[in-house]
């Protein structure tokens, strides 16, 4: 029996301006308004575990249901362990992420 690899394209993930303000943001809070450095570090933590799994799945995450994220060519990856998520857009082998959100946020309103 022949063993079957499949082979997974990687992608080199870029945090733009934007996204990387998003983050100072949620941590800034978390830090300032909730007192906890703790709390702070895990996100970051998870942000940059979430940012390796994109590295690794970019392309096989579904087009998204929502419109606004379809016509800008946006897709949505969650972090793994918060309730946060990454919007990023894929050219070539790069996958640009572009923003974070709370997922009670009303991110599509807030858009750039």
């Amino acid at each position: 029996m022949a063993c079957r690899y499949q082979i997974v394209k990687k992608y080199h993930v870029v945090i733009n301006d934007d996204a990387k303000e998003d983050l100072t943001k949620y941590r800034d809070y978390l830090l300032k308004q909730k007192c906890s450095q703790q709390a702070a570090r895990n996100l970051v933590l998870d942000f940059r575990e979430t940012r390796k799994t994109l590295e690794l799945v970019a392309g096989s995450i579904h087009e998204p249901e929502s419109e606004a994220l379809r016509k800008r060519g946006l897709k949505r990856i969650n972090l793994l362990k918060h309730d946060y998520f990454l919007l990023y857009k894929i050219e070539g082998s790069k996958a640009y992420v572009t923003n974070m959100f709370h997922s009670l946020e009303d991110y599509e309103s807030k858009l750039r």
